[in-house]
């Protein structure tokens, strides 16, 4: 590819057949006038990168051709504009990294790939949002030869990551619902939001897997089980590429297993744990969510940094995946391999090791890829090569979303509608675009409903509208109890304190008062939760003693860099109660009123101290601005419980990492005084109706007494069973499958998910479920470090969680050992009837 300044180009004017001046790019048309001004003259046919008729791969490479050096290389970084370099950070050691010197006009006339965050970093009303993303746009397209537009990234875990847009549950809630489809709707309805303003490529979904709570980030995960996180997942991608934005999975690979669950610690897997567990969400993802971009992890694994790993992000992504799209790397991680991990010396070095590993594009601003790159190919240290590889993916996403279409418009769709229904200004007008409408209001009470989980109950709850309730606990008329870290309000807008929230986020305490209005309800806060002296504890026991049910409100409060107590940066030492949260359920539990405690958490806690003393346990991962709605909803029995734990609720606060997810001696044994069996269990979750499971059948038949089914090693049956609400009430059920290989060449998990299916039955209702199970989900990496299917005994579990089996059915695979590849199957296919 030409290096040449010089080199022959579609460039602002040249001159065409016949004495015509052409300028080929303005205002997205290709213009033609007469040398002479006289009369006008057709357009021209456009250069084949510009020809929306031709292949993609064409065009590409018709554009990289005419590219400078300076040209490719400014496609391969963003710029954050508005980012400081101060104090409350929003992305890791951005205080040492933010340049606030770059200059806008001098940095984009070569051109520019990424825009970071235009409507995350500051509060911004939309419409004045949308109007400065196309003024951008519009300046960027003028400065540079080509005028090609730069791609705008947000972020968009929990929904649309800027102010007055509709804050959704967190992932671990998603989780919680085993409801994909759900998932989907929600993804699809951030991904139009963001799309309609300009937005091209969402930083989400996170589907690393839960190995060790203690870590911040597990209030950004969807669970400790690899099948839940790469169903529910998936479900995201689609719903979120459905609009046109590009998925961003992350963090590949490994990150959430990191020593002691510290942030960016190194990661201590081997390569079955790597294969088995932590990469399955991301390959499903991939090929049957066909997400389009990935995000490196900060971590390393044996040593080797993720962003320098060209085994993982182009042997394994690329080769054997045959992933086409891009690769970013998590906001400084380019300068991270110098800072931190120290393995470059230089910014060059750095460059050169991301680039050959695989990465395409520095996020969030230029370092490493700009003058440093550009010195070190011209002195032959780093192979242009490299910088027309990555180039050459980066343009082809942008071509694939319109960006070298001629007709390409700055102008976003929410302004350009609004204009011509309204014949207003397209400038934009404050409080003219509503990013919480009340159709997303609605799909995020939903889903906080559906993910709340009911752990105990001994009669209590539902609570009864005449009793005598109080509320204790300084999360129980706290907005910031339904956020995670990742929203805008918990990311962005505390550091704007004399700013309105831009969303009703209603507390727990105001939803009940609405729920029981006749209700005798009291609330006593007791202090704050991340101090260690809660000078409240009295007052509130106090006011339990005199109640006829005590509501205590515990749980997180989520910040980043140690700024809270569940969030990036914010990890646990152990599994305690932040704070004096402890000491006050110890209060109000002396008192021997009935105790209902809801905890709103970013990540399990230990409550088996408090357990055989409580009158019920609701647990909700921060459920979101309709959060306090859902759970009040709980609590008064207008809501039926069907949460499910997607993680598990530790006993004890020590013993950390264990999840479910573990082989024999990873579970309770004889020769360790550590028991790290939950007090409740991954998956589980009451109701408040009742369901019977039966009629057990494999491929429509009874399922045969006294001898295993046989399946061969390639081939699949249907599993089916009946399951009716009993109740007198409507509930919805999640039936759960799990396979358990009880001998294997190497150990095996106990158990593991493979299935699952979420039932809302009527009162009396009866549905059937089917599960088609292909031989390939017994697959794991072999002794030879293949994925393999092994003939042998198996069990096929049917359970209400991962401790409570309601049928099994015994299973023999026969035939030849099978080695499987990412071609096989990867879910199981569920039909509910």
């Amino acid at each position: 590819m030409s290096s040449d300044g010089n080199a022959t180009d579609a460039g602002r004017t040249r001159t065409g057949d016949g004495g015509h001046q052409v300028t080929t790019v303005h205002d997205g048309q290709l213009l033609a006038a007469p040398a002479d001004g006289r009369h006008p003259v057709p357009p021209l046919r456009p250069d084949p990168w510009q020809d929306a008729s031709l292949p993609v791969a064409r065009r590409v490479d018709d554009l990289l051709a005419r590219l400078t050096l300076e040209e490719k290389v400014a496609q391969l970084y963003g710029m954050w504009l508005g980012a400081a370099a101060t104090d409350q950070d929003m992305a890791p050691h951005q205080h040492d990294l933010v340049e606030e010197t770059l200059d806008w006009a001098t940095l984009i006339r070569d051109g520019l790939g990424q825009l970071t965050r235009p409507f995350g970093t500051a509060p911004l009303d939309p419409a004045l949002g949308a109007h400065a993303l196309a003024r951008l746009q519009t300046e960027l397209v003028a400065a540079s030869r080509f005028g090609i537009p730069a791609i705008a990234h947000e972020e968009c875990l929990s929904g649309f990551m800027t102010w007055g847009a509709t804050v959704y549950p967190t992932p671990l809630a998603w989780g919680a619902s085993f409801d994909p489809a759900l998932v989907e709707r929600m993804a699809a309805q951030i991904g139009a939001a963001m799309r309609q303003l300009g937005v091209h490529q969402g930083l989400s979904p996170v589907l690393d897997v839960t190995r060790d709570p203690r870590w911040g980030r597990t209030e950004e995960t969807i669970g400790e089980d690899p099948y839940l996180v790469a169903t529910i997942g998936t479900a995201y991608v689609r719903g979120l590429q459905s609009t046109g934005i590009v998925a961003t999975l992350k963090h590949f690979a490994g990150y959430s297993a990191s020593r002691s669950g510290r942030n960016f610690a190194p990661v201590a897997v081997g390569p079955r744990e790597l294969a088995d567990t932590l990469l399955l969400p991301f390959e499903m993802a991939i090929r049957d969510g066909g997400a389009r971009s990935v995000m490196h992890s900060y971590t390393e694994i044996d040593g080797v940094p993720s962003a320098a790993d060209g085994e993982l992000l182009t042997g394994l992504l690329r080769e054997t995946w045959g992933f086409t799209g891009t690769v970013v790397s998590d906001y400084f991680g380019v300068s991270f391999l110098q800072s931190l991990h120290r393995v470059a010396a230089t910014p060059a070095e750095a460059a050169g090791l991301a680039l050959a590993a695989g990465i395409d594009i520095e996020l969030p601003a230029v370092r490493c890829f700009g003058p440093p790159l550009i010195r070190a190919v011209r002195e032959g240290r780093v192979p242009e090569s490299a910088v027309d590889r990555a180039a050459r993916r980066v343009l082809r996403q942008k071509c694939e979303l319109g960006l070298l279409d001629p007709d390409w418009q700055p102008t976003p769709t929410a302004l350009t509608v609004r204009t011509a229904t309204e014949g207003g200004d397209p400038d934009g007008v404050p409080g003219s675009i509503d990013l919480d409408p009340p159709r997303h209001r609605e799909l995020a009470r939903e889903l906080a409903e559906e993910s709340v989980v009911l752990l105990a109950n001994d009669g209590t709850l539902p609570l009864r509208p005449g009793a005598r309730i109080v509320l204790v606990g300084p999360l129980a008329d706290s907005p910031a109890a339904m956020l995670n870290c990742y929203s805008f309000p918990s990311h962005v807008a505390t550091e704007h304190p004399d700013l309105a929230g831009g969303v009703a986020i209603p507390t727990l305490l105001q939803a009940l008062r609405a729920e029981l209005p006749s209700a005798a309800l009291s609330h006593v806060a007791a202090g704050t939760i991340d101090r260690q002296e809660m000078p409240g504890i009295v007052a509130a026991a106090a006011a339990a003693g005199n109640a006829d049910i005590c509501v205590a409100v515990v749980g997180d409060r989520a910040g980043l860099f140690g700024n809270g107590t569940s969030g990036e940066g914010c990890d646990a030492e152990d599994l305690t109660l932040p704070g004096q949260q402890g000491e006050l359920l110890d209060a109000v539990l002396a008192t021997e009123t009935p105790v209902v405690l809801v905890v709103l958490s970013g990540r399990p806690y230990a409550l088996g101290r408090y357990a055989d003393r409580l009158a019920a346990v609701v647990q909700a991962f921060f459920p979101g601005e309709e959060g306090g709605s859902a759970v009040a909803g709980v609590l008064t029995g207008r809501v039926c419980p069907s949460g499910r734990l997607p993680v598990s609720v530790p006993r004890r606060p020590g013993g950390q990492p264990a999840t479910y997810l573990a082989p024999p001696l990873g579970h309770r044994t004889e020769v360790s005084s550590i028991d790290p069996t939950a007090l409740y269990p991954f998956g589980h979750g009451l109701s408040y109706t009742s369901f019977s499971w039966e009629n057990v059948r494999i491929d429509g038949e009874p399922v045969p007494a006294g001898r295993p089914v046989e399946l061969g090693t390639d081939a699949a049956l249907t599993l089916s069973l009946t399951v009716r609400n009993t109740g007198d009430r409507p509930g919805a059920e999640v039936v759960q499958l799990y396979l358990h290989d009880p001998v294997a060449q190497v150990t095996r998990p106990v158990i593991r998910l493979t299935g699952y299916a979420r039932v809302a039955l009527a009162p009396g209702e009866a549905r059937a479920v089917d599960f088609r199970v292909h031989a390939d989900l017994a697959c794991f990496t072999g002794r030879a470090g293949e994925r393999i299917v092994e003939p042998g005994e198996l069990e096929l579990r049917l359970s209400a969680s991962s401790a409570d089996d309601r049928h099994t059915v015994a299973l023999r695979l026969v035939g030849p050992e099978r080695r499987v590849d990412h071609r096989r199957q990867l879910a199981a296919e569920v039909t509910v009837r």
